[in-house]
């Protein structure tokens, strides 16, 4: 199976710049993207329905704001759009399609870069995700969390390292957490990571790999490639085990952010 992660940034935007016609090329089975910025209503164009998938979407309340959706070969067998909490509902970050026993997630956590109110809307969340998550964790359920969490985990997850002590995103508290729910040592040394926790599907193709799938649209970012690891497919053990490849896209570039593809076995 493969799944493929994107903050498109605006889908009516990344659709322009032909992300459509690539993703169909990859021969992906799910696609989750974040930030679709659009009401399902103006998405009904056929560049939007890549012939052989189905999509369905969970839009923000606030029209060009936020928004997720997923594309999928296959029908699932159940489509959720709400965890319970309306502040985080409708702001249309969380769109589950469940197939059996596997759940994939479209999620798109809060940046707090805005300002205070938005860091501390931003860490209402972690605290309120952290027991659905540990939930999900012991369900029995197999689950593949994609998306833009608008966190990096330790020093290889971000060019400038020492620069962003204080910025939102590479905070330490907000470093704890993240690694605080995944078993592995790719962390930054703040926690003790669990002995059985969530896998960080990209560190289990690459454990020590430095590649960005975010990068500032200031100051030749980009193109001096200093950037941000944000995007990443969060999964349970069991999926995590059949992990075949993952990689990250900079180019062609369809928004700030890359599409990241992970394979997993069938």
């Amino acid at each position: 199976m493969r799944i493929l992660s994107f903050n498109a940034n605006g889908l009516r935007s990344a659709a322009s710049k032909g992300v459509f016609d690539w993703f169909v090329a990859q021969d992906i089975d799910v696609l989750c993207v974040q930030e679709t910025k659009a009401q399902e209503s103006q998405l009904d164009d056929a560049v939007f329905r890549p012939s052989g998938y189905r999509r369905w979407c969970k839009d923000a309340q606030k029209k060009g704001y936020s928004g997720v959706a997923i594309y999928s070969r296959r029908e699932p067998d159940e489509v959720r759009t709400a965890l319970g909490w309306a502040p985080f509902d409708d702001e249309g970050r969380y769109l589950e399609a469940r197939f059996g026993k596997l759940s994939v997630v479209s999620f798109y956590i809060p940046s707090g870069s805005s300002g205070e109110e938005r860091q501390g809307f931003k860490e209402e969340v972690l605290a309120w995700l952290k027991p659905i998550m540990d939930g999900w964790l012991a369900s029995g359920r197999e689950y593949v969390l994609c998306g833009d969490w608008n966190i990096v985990r330790a020093k290889n997850d971000i060019r400038n390292w020492t620069g962003n002590q204080k910025n939102s995103g590479c905070l330490p508290h907000e470093r704890a957490w993240l690694s605080g729910l995944i078993a592995d040592d790719c962390h930054d040394g703040l926690i003790t990571p669990p002995a059985h926790g969530w896998k960080d599907a990209f560190r289990v193709a690459k454990p020590d790999a430095v590649e960005y799938s975010w990068w500032s649209q200031r100051g030749g970012a980009r193109a001096n490639n200093v950037g941000w690891r944000i995007d990443y497919q969060i999964c349970t053990p069991g999926i995590a085990a059949g992990i075949r490849h993952a990689e990250i896209f900079p180019e062609p570039k369809f928004s700030d952010h890359a599409p990241l593809l992970v394979e997993y076995a069938d």
